[in-house]
């Protein structure tokens, strides 16, 4: 009789409960629906005044998406609130204008991975097959942003993306971090049954360990991307693909191993580009392209302002410049926004001791 009194009594206590989330639910539904209107509102404002480019501000969403994870108490963790809120943010765009945005292709990239992190699922999602592609995309106005990978934890650099900004006028409009979880594929049952691994030469290099150790003797073949490594495993036999989870479920291919990458916190960082400056947002980033004369001391001369205004570099790359022979130039990022005083200041003082100086951009850090 007791046990038959406390499951009634937990009954009720869930039936109450599931009230009240059915109740949370129909609110949250109807304030999804008021702030979409609100986007709607916006988007009649900016037409009216003639912005019919401007609807999309990196700044203020990467403000929004800060001042969310700022105020979240839990229990929801601050990634979870802020994937939640791109989204949203995402689908409200899609109501005034939907972005078109180009991607390292085919489906199933890392790369398109990388985009939809940053602007959300509701976009025009157009995967190109070079880099340089997904520069002319965006040069000519067919695509109002791209996204390209520019650098790994593991590998480094991908050159390719840098040497396209000494041939562009676009700028960096934003920045993503994405985690890299390698998975080997295939269409046969074993490992033992694979004579050649497809994959894009950087995930070769950030699996050789593990194919070093497992797959000694099996070929190794560079591909484009890792979506286009596990659309050839799909189609020829005795053949696997090293790519994401993604690309298996697109291709049809069996995950037979997962996480083979050698480096547990691989990540590659990709850069978002566009026409447009971005404005401040009291957390960014500035990157710049720059060359020097060949003389003794002359990239002292371009560190030194930096440290003397105060301004943390983050990174800096040696590229040759195409010019001359021995003749190079510098990526530099460094902590804050052009328009920051500081920052300014120390860029007029770089700027004299430099044959040439180009500011890629100043864009809002990697909000998660």
């Amino acid at each position: 009789m007791a046990n038959s009194n406390k499951s009634s009594t937990a009954d009720t206590a869930l039936l109450q409960l599931r009230k009240e989330i059915d109740a949370i639910d129909d609110r949250i539904l109807d304030l999804l629906n008021q702030r979409a209107r609100c986007a709607q509102q916006v988007a009649e404002i900016k037409t009216a005044a003639g912005e019919v480019d401007c609807f999309h501000r990196p700044e203020r969403e990467a403000e929004v998406l800060r001042r969310i994870a700022e105020n979240n108490r839990g229990p929801l963790s601050q990634e979870a609130v802020t994937r939640f809120f791109r989204e949203l943010m995402s689908e409200c765009l899609a109501l005034e204008k939907p972005l078109a945005v180009a991607f390292l292709g085919p489906q199933g990239t890392f790369t398109q991975q990388a985009a939809y992190k940053h602007f959300g699922h509701a976009i025009q999602a157009l995967p190109l097959p070079t880099i340089d592609e997904i520069f002319r995309a965006v040069e000519s106005g067919a695509c109002q942003y791209g996204v390209v990978p520019v650098e790994n934890s593991t590998e480094g650099v991908i050159t390719h993306t840098l040497d396209s900004f000494l041939r562009s006028f676009l700028l960096i409009a934003g920045e993503v971090g994405l985690r890299i979880h390698h998975n080997l594929m295939s269409t046969v049952s074993s490992s033992e049954e694979i004579r050649e691994v497809f994959s894009h030469q950087q995930s070769l290099a950030q699996c050789r360990g593990w194919l070093d150790r497992y797959l000694p003797n099996v070929r190794r073949t560079p591909v484009s991307s890792n979506a286009e490594a596990a659309r050839l495993a799909a189609v020829m036999p005795n053949t696997a693909a090293i790519a994401g989870e993604v690309a298996a479920e697109l291709y049809g291919l069996t995950i037979l191993e997962r996480n083979i990458e050698d480096e547990p916190d691989n990540t590659t960082r990709f850069l978002v580009i566009g026409r447009n400056p971005v404005g401040a947002t009291g957390n960014d980033k500035t990157s710049l392209l720059l060359s020097t004369r060949n003389n003794p001391g002359a990239l002292y001369a371009v560190l030194e302002p930096f440290a003397r205004h105060g301004i943390s570099m983050t990174k800096i790359e040696s590229r040759p410049s195409r010019r001359g022979t021995w003749d190079y130039v510098f990526f530099i990022d460094v902590e804050g926004h052009r328009d920051d005083p500081r920052l300014a200041e120390a860029l007029k003082d770089v700027e004299k001791s430099v044959t040439m100086l180009k500011i890629l951009g100043s864009y809002p850090r990697a909000s998660f």
